[in-house]
C-alpha cells in the first residue's frame, strides 16, 4: 500500500485541501429551503409508508396484503436509518434550528440508541476513517476485513461472523458501543459498560414491545402473522444496511492506514485519506435514495455534515478533482461492489495477505476494522 505522504507533493496537498474546502463552501452557501423541502417530504413518505405497512398488516390474512404491509414496512425502515435517521444525526440539518430535524434530539427506529451510535459512528468513524486501532467500524469487533490484521484461527469464522452480522445488523450496531473487544483484552472494564448497557436495554426493549409486543396484539388473531411480518421488516432492513454500508467501505482497493501515518495530519490529508478509504455505488435516484445516499460513500466521508441529497449533486466535480490529481474514485454497481466485499471476506478468514503488502504487527485478539 502506498503511503498517504507518497501519494501528492506538500504543495498539492494543500492545494488539493483548498479545492475540497471550497467545494464544501459552495455546498453550504447555498442551502436552504429547498434541503429543508426535500428531507420533510422524505420523512412524510417514510410516515406514510409505516402507516400503510402496519394497517395491511391488519389485513393479513390475504397473503397479497400481508406481502404488501412487510414491504411498506421495510421501506419504512430503510428510509428511517439511511436517509432519515443517519442523516439527521450527522448534523445534516443542524442548520435549520427545526427541533425535529436536531442531530442531538432524533431518535431512529432501531435499538442502537442514538447517543451511543453519534459516538462511535460520528467521531470515533468519522475523524479516524479506516486507522488501524483507532476506528472500530473496521470489521466492527468481530471480522478480520483488512490483510495488516495479523491472522488469528478465530478468523477461519469470518464468512458465518459477517452473514450473522447482516442478518442482525441493527443488533450489530447497538452491541458494537460495548468495546467487548477491549473488555477482553483488560483494557475496558464491564464496569465501565454499565451506563452504556442501561440505555442499549431501555432502547432494545421498547424496540421490541414496538415490534413484537404491542403491534401483534393490536392484531388480536392475526398476531403471529404480525410479528413475522414485523420481523421480516426488520430483516430486509438490516440486509439492505448491511449491504450498503459494506459496499461503501470494503471492496477492493479500499485503503487503510497506520496511527503513524496519520499523525499531524493536515486538512488536505484528512480528505486523502477519506478519498483512499472509501468506496461508491452506482444507481439511479431511487436507489439513492434508499442507500440514505451512502451509495456515495466518497462525498460523505468528505463532507458528512451537509445534507446527503447534495451528494449526487457534487460527485462529478469530485470525481474530475481526483483525477486531475491522479487519485482513485473507486465506484461500481451493488452487483460488483457485494461481490468484491464477499471475496475479501473469505479471503481473509484464510492466513496470509491475499489483498498484497505486508503485514502490520496488531494484536491477534483485536478484531477491529474500518468503514
Amino acid at each position: 500500500m502506498t503511503g498517504l505522504q507518497d501519494r501528492l507533493t506538500p504543495e498539492q496537498i494543500e492545494e488539493f485541501g483548498r479545492e475540497l474546502d471550497a467545494l464544501r463552501q459552495r455546498v453550504v452557501d447555498d442551502l436552504g429551503e429547498a434541503d429543508v423541502e426535500y428531507i420533510r417530504t422524505i420523512i412524510k413518505t417514510q410516515r406514510g409508508l409505516e402507516v400503510a405497512g402496519r394497517g395491511l398488516l391488519f389485513a393479513g390474512f390475504l397473503p397479497p396484503a400481508w406481502v404488501a404491509g412487510v414491504a411498506a414496512l421495510s421501506l419504512a425502515k430503510i428510509l428511517d436509518n439511511m436517509e432519515i435517521g443517519h442523516n439527521v444525526m450527522h448534523g445534516q440539518y443542524d442548520w435549520t434550528r427545526i427541533p425535529e430535524l436536531s442531530s442531538q434530539r432524533f431518535e431512529w427506529d432501531n435499538v442502537a440508541p442514538a447517543e451511543n451510535w453519534r459516538h462511535s459512528h460520528n467521531y470515533l468513524h468519522h475523524t479516524f476513517t479506516n486507522i488501524l486501532d483507532k476506528d472500530r467500524d473496521i470489521g466492527y469487533g468481530i471480522l478480520r476485513m483488512d490483510a495488516a490484521q495479523k491472522w488469528h484461527p478465530y478468523y477461519l469464522g469470518n464468512p458465518v461472523y459477517a452473514t450473522l452480522l447482516a442478518l442482525l445488523f441493527q443488533w450489530g450496531v447497538m452491541l458494537h458501543d460495548l468495546e467487548i473487544e477491549r473488555v477482553f483484552k483488560g483494557e475496558r472494564t464491564w464496569a465501565e459498560n454499565v451506563p452504556v448497557l442501561r440505555k442499549i436495554m431501555r432502547k432494545a426493549a421498547r424496540q421490541i414491545g414496538k415490534d413484537y409486543v404491542l403491534f401483534p396484539l393490536l392484531t388480536g388473531p392475526l398476531a403471529p402473522l404480525t410479528l413475522v411480518g414485523n420481523a421480516s421488516a426488520n430483516l430486509v432492513r438490516n440486509l439492505w444496511a448491511f449491504s450498503i454500508i459494506f459496499c461503501g467501505h470494503f471492496p477492493a482497493d479500499v485503503e487503510s492506514f497506520t496511527q503513524e501515518e496519520t499523525d499531524e495530519e493536515s486538512r488536505g490529508q484528512w480528505y486523502l485519506r477519506q478519498i483512499l478509504g472509501s468506496a461508491n455505488i452506482t444507481g439511479g435516484p431511487l436507489f439513492h435514495i434508499l442507500s440514505g445516499n451512502l451509495s456515495h460513500q466518497i462525498e460523505h466521508h468528505l463532507f458528512p455534515d451537509i445534507p446527503a441529497r447534495r451528494y449526487p449533486q457534487i460527485a462529478a466535480e469530485v470525481r474530475e478533482i481526483c483525477e486531475r490529481y491522479g487519485l482513485p474514485y473507486n465506484t461500481g454497481p451493488l452487483r460488483k461492489q457485494l461481490w468484491s466485499v464477499a471475496k475479501k471476506i473469505v479471503k481473509l478468514a484464510l492466513p496470509g495477505t491475499p489483498s498484497g503488502g505486508p503485514e502490520v504487527t496488531v494484536d491477534p485478539d483485536r478484531q477491529l476494522r474500518a468503514a
